[in-house]
């Protein structure tokens, strides 16, 4: 009997080994059963090229969900706000209402609606203040249309990179309460501040596209997320995110295929890529929207912020967190202004008395250079965030670690890969070929 039970426990052993854990994980067997029968010559990075150019977007797994969520062109910024964060998105496409039902894709969506956008939109109302020492007297100013213009796109046009970056960011804690209750933020519509690009809503992949070229649009050319398209249906089939992509590379970590990159140290790999003299920093004691000023203008989605006069990191802010400002602006009526350090400290006391999970609660995530790259990916992948700071013994910042330094380590763009894919779509960074 003892031995029967040994038996059952084995054979469990063994079934919990082969049968892939989550349907990203079956994604990963796929690689590995490519990877098997690569030519031996080719180097590692050679090898998942070609296994990731093998193997269709369509494949990959759809959210937990099992459906995109869609946001109509009438529904209300405040609307949209409370839907991205119900389901932890950093953008949604966005439906024209009054699109035919037999419309194509490219008729029937308008554009993406962004936290990116929307913080170009409470930008530009913090700015309408500056020489304002009453709320009344702002609104009589504030005109409906000048604020969609300012707002219209999102950080995909080039259009409205600039911010006027010395006017003053520093608000009182009532300004987002008194702008919530608005009926400007009211009557903003999705509408007025979804991106677009130049001759598409914005740029989708195909179900037929690769893997491999779904990767490169989310690391070199600095996607957020990727749509696919069923052309048949004229609708989006699925969105990759770069969350869902750094959950399958982690569900990927015990194969052998990636035993290649998960068992060395990250400085082995030439991480971190962005050193810390390079890291876009706000100081504790710096308005808040003074980071989200900078996330806009150098087009990042996250920084640290860090003690005052000092390079050691008491926390992160990311772009997606504009929603505390709107979804809860009571919480800062107490402050007189809210710095960074205010805004990290409310939202966090916020948190915990209403068990909201968030990775903010877990302050700082940082790494050092000796760690092992799946550590990274795990760490990443267990807190849903999208960067890691690496930092010295004494907590000092080093650099910083995204996805897509990640990304560009396991697989390389070949001379021409892209041909005309981009044309008249977005534009490059600098120094490619294409």
């Amino acid at each position: 009997m003892q031995m029967i039970r040994e038996s059952e426990e084995v054979i469990e052993e063994v079934s919990q080994v082969v049968t892939p854990r989550s349907p990203e994980a079956k994604l990963g067997m796929q690689v590995e059963d490519l990877w098997d029968v690569q030519e031996p010559q080719l180097s590692p990075t050679e090898k998942l090229n070609a296994c990731f150019e093998s193997i269709p977007v369509s494949d990959f797994p759809p959210a937990a969900s099992n459906q995109v969520v869609e946001i109509k062109s009438d529904a209300s910024l405040g609307e949209a706000v409370k839907l991205l964060s119900q389901h932890k998105l950093l953008s949604a496409p966005v439906v024209d209402v009054d699109a035919p039902e037999d419309a194509s894709w490219i008729d029937r969506y308008i554009g993406i609606v962004e936290f990116a956008g929307i913080v170009v939109w409470i930008l530009h109302q913090s700015e309408k203040m500056e020489g304002f020492t009453k709320w009344d007297e702002a609104m009589a100013q504030s005109d409906l249309p000048p604020a969609v213009a300012a707002a219209a796109s999102g950080i995909c046009s080039p259009r409205f990179r600039s911010l006027h970056p010395e006017s003053p960011t520093a608000t009182s804690g009532s300004f987002f309460e008194a702008l919530t209750s608005s009926d400007l933020y009211k009557n903003t519509k999705v509408l007025d501040i979804a991106g677009s690009f130049r001759w598409a809503p914005f740029l989708a992949l195909q179900k037929s596209n690769s893997f491999l070229t779904m990767l490169l649009l989310l690391s070199k050319y600095r996607m957020k997320s990727v749509p696919v398209v069923d052309l048949g249906e004229g609708k989006i089939d699925n969105i990759i995110t770069q969350s869902s992509v750094l959950h399958m590379i982690e569900e990927c970590a015990d194969l052998h295929w990636f035993e290649s990159w998960g068992s060395k140290k990250i400085s082995e790999l030439g991480l971190p890529l962005m050193k810390a003299s390079s890291i876009v920093k706000v100081n504790e004691d710096e308005p808040v929207l003074q980071a989200f000023k900078l996330m806009r203008q150098k087009g990042i989605g996250g920084l640290p912020v860090v003690e005052s006069g000092g390079t050691k990191a008491i926390g992160n802010i990311s772009i997606r967190d504009i929603q505390f400002l709107l979804n809860a602006p009571e919480i800062y009526r107490d402050f007189r202004s809210i710095t960074a350090k205010n805004f990290l400290t409310a939202i966090r006391r916020y948190l915990a008395e209403n068990s909201k999970e968030s990775p903010m609660l877990s302050g700082m995530v940082t790494c050092r250079r000796d760690d092992s790259l799946k550590s990274v990916i795990t760490k990443l992948d267990s807190l849903k965030i999208h960067r890691i700071y690496v930092v010295d013994n004494a907590g000092n910042l080093e650099g910083i670690i995204t996805l897509r330094d990640i990304i560009s380590k396991l697989v390389h763009e070949p001379r021409g890969y892209f041909g005309d894919f981009f044309d008249g779509v977005l534009p490059l960074p600098p120094n490619t070929r294409v």
